[in-house]
């Protein structure tokens, strides 16, 4: 059965068999949560900032989106200084069953609340939104069709007219047999997130690209216990693809951000204070036991900002009603 491959993706990943609903990201892929304790530290600071611009209330929302195993809101928790963590409510949105011990402040919800004041973090969350792809042939932009147990394709009709307008926008093809992945569901999603959110500021960390380096054949893959695999949307891996994070920051700022921040994580972690700056040798000498540890962290530091790594990511971050 030929199907799009927003439909295919949305099984594979969501459906009765679907693999978040049945799998934990951490086993099949390296995050920055799972990276180091590092990033949920950095996080932490960014909340206290955030807490701290917002006059500090009496209620502070700290939304997980995409929480996977609930580690990172579990980190921000206990992380949490006592005078802030009383105030504090976490919410893990998150499509899986909650996770045994899960400390029992922290919400597990299938849907974002209605209404946030604080910090929503959404990390790895974009990529796994459901969309189409089209190709270009000598006709003009055609969806492509998948058929979802063996993963192989052929071309359907034309993408409706608003797709249509968000290719010519956001991914224009150049020429037949260039692709593209139909963003405007993400789009949508950060939308319907930035709505929800009355004070405070939402971030998204993700694989990206821009309209300027745009890849000719696409970024859809998969991956499974820690491989790059075909994109077969048989439910038995992860299915992904880059974000176009220029798109969706200016949906996010049609929907009401009153600001946006669009950089890297190397440099908005290192704005956090994550510099993976080595500790100086001396300390070697004269506490070897506080040196490697000091090194190590350094090390996770490292990984977390490196530019060919998770460095790379895009992060994006909006505010609303936030000086």
């Amino acid at each position: 059965m030929w199907i799009t491959w927003r439909e295919a993706i949305r099984r594979a990943l969501y459906g009765e068999r679907g693999f978040y609903l049945h799998q934990r990201p951490s086993g099949h892929f390296r995050t920055s949560v799972a990276a180091s304790p590092v990033f949920a530290e950095a996080i932490g600071r960014l909340l206290g900032d955030v807490d701290a611009r917002l006059g500090r209330p009496e209620t502070l929302d700290f939304v997980d989106m995409g929480a996977g195993d609930g580690t990172l809101a579990a980190r921000v928790l206990a992380l949490a200084p006592p005078e802030l963590a009383g105030r504090l409510r976490v919410t893990a949105v998150e499509l899986a069953p909650r996770p045994p011990g899960l400390p029992a402040r922290i919400a597990w919800r299938r849907t974002v609340p209605d209404r946030v004041c604080g910090l929503v973090v959404a990390n790895e969350w974009l990529d796994n939104v459901p969309l189409d792809v089209a190709e270009l042939t000598e006709h003009g932009p055609r969806i492509v069709l998948v058929d979802p147990c063996t993963g192989a394709e052929r071309l359907g009709g034309e993408p409706c007219a608003e797709d249509l307008a968000w290719l010519e926008r956001w991914w224009p093809l150049r020429k037949p047999g260039d692709r593209a992945e139909i963003g405007r569901p993400r789009d949508e999603a950060w939308a319907a997130l930035v709505g929800r959110l009355e004070r405070g500021l939402v971030v998204a960390a993700d694989y990206a690209h821009s309209v300027h380096d745009r890849p000719p054949a696409g970024t859809l893959t998969a991956y499974r216990e820690g491989r790059t695999v075909p994109p077969v949307p048989d439910g038995s891996c992860d299915i992904t693809a880059h974000v176009a994070l220029d798109a969706v920051a200016a949906a996010g700022e049609r929907a009401g951000a009153t600001g946006t921040v669009l950089t890297t994580q190397r440099e908005a972690l290192r704005a956090l204070g994550v510099t993976g700056a080595r500790p100086p040798l001396d300390l070697a000498r004269t506490d070897p036991r506080g040196y490697l540890q000091a090194l190590a962290r350094a090390a996770e530091e490292a990984e977390l900002i490196d530019p060919a790594g998770l460095g790379a990511f895009g992060w994006l971050a909006q505010r609303v009603n936030l000086a």
